[in-house]
């Protein structure tokens, strides 16, 4: 995980054979903006010299803030620093608590969640079947499987799923029963359970992990991970938490300034950003980012992960009756 503190940014007009590109790199630095300046020319250099060979590259990176070029680390505005964790404004406005080792996984669920696959295939075979009986009974023809599978599959599918998640409590429900299961499949795993608007939040504290481990993707899929979590992780090599609240949840219906607004921002548009930041930091002591809900599994505790629990849980006041937010 890589959170610097500077960036600059190199640009290049190149020819190659009869055709001009322009390329672009970004370089970043914890030391200054000279040094950031240095190491984005130094990888502007190397693009340039993989496009003269043939070779593919990207030719103007991106910028975002998060999950963006692979290569590219977390470009936010640094809040805090302890240890290893390093707080961050997103780029919607709220805190960010960013550590490379200690495993968060955001479990969402939704009303309206889509049915699986797997879910859809198993009740065409049941309409298949169906069709199958039906013409052998009343329409001795073939097209009437086929019309089953096409056009009332689809419509039926959503219902049944709907129906099925009802019985088991819903998504909510669903969600948390996941957890549960991966806890007592593995009862070593020390999981601590967050209530969030959203769904649930789990946090390991047996042990630290990498990113990209094998035992964080049989987690990540076993819990049904938020998958844009998952392949954030992946791309930054980190774990991360929101530890305050979302700006619309709390009454501010205007965006941070300036839009988009990726790290860092020119001079003039700071005192609006700062007034914004302002207002947001008055609203969201009221409002808890998720709620302690249970603790699972062993009682072991790595002293890192415990660090980063404790902090995790006083910014988001996770032990406060406060609205979620």
């Amino acid at each position: 995980m890589i959170v610097p503190q500077f960036w600059a940014e190199a640009t290049l007009q190149q020819t190659i054979g009869q055709k001009s590109v322009s390329l672009r790199r970004f370089g970043w630095s914890d030391e200054s903006l000279e040094a950031a300046s240095v190491h984005a020319q130094q990888r502007l250099d190397e693009a340039s010299e993989q496009l003269a060979l043939g070779l593919k590259t990207v030719l103007r990176e991106t910028k975002k803030s998060y999950n963006g070029a692979d290569g590219v680390p977390i470009r936010e505005e640094i809040l805090g620093r302890l240890d290893e964790t390093i707080l961050t404004r997103n780029l919607y406005g709220a805190v960010c608590l960013n550590t490379p080792n200690v495993l968060f996984a955001d479990v969402d669920f939704e009303s309206d969640e889509k049915p699986s696959l797997a879910f859809y295939i198993g009740v065409d075979a049941i309409l298949v079947l169906f069709g199958v009986v039906l013409c052998s009974i009343v329409i001795p023809k073939l097209w009437a499987v086929g019309f089953l599978m096409a056009v009332v599959g689809p419509m039926v599918t959503g219902p049944i799923h709907q129906l099925f998640l009802g019985n088991r409590g819903g998504a909510k429900q669903v969600g948390l029963d996941r957890i549960r299961h991966f806890a007592t499949e593995h009862p070593e795993w020390n999981l601590r359970v967050y209530e969030t608007p959203a769904g649930w939040r789990t946090l390991a504290l047996h042990k630290t992990f990498q990113p990209n481990e094998p035992a964080v993707v049989s987690f990540f899929q076993a819990v049904g991970a938020d998958p844009i979590y998952v392949r954030m992780c992946k791309n930054q090599n980190c774990f991360r938490a929101r530890v305050s609240p979302k700006p619309w949840r709390i009454g501010i219906n205007h965006p941070l300034r300036p839009r988009p607004g990726v790290w860092p921002i020119a001079e003039d548009k700071l005192p609006a950003r700062a007034q914004w930041v302002e207002k947001y930091d008055q609203l969201a002591p009221q409002f808890a980012s998720c709620r302690f809900f249970e603790a699972l599994g062993s009682s072991t505790l790595a002293p890192e992960a415990e660090q980063v629990r404790f902090l995790h849980d006083k910014l988001c006041q996770a032990d406060s009756n406060l609205p979620l937010a």
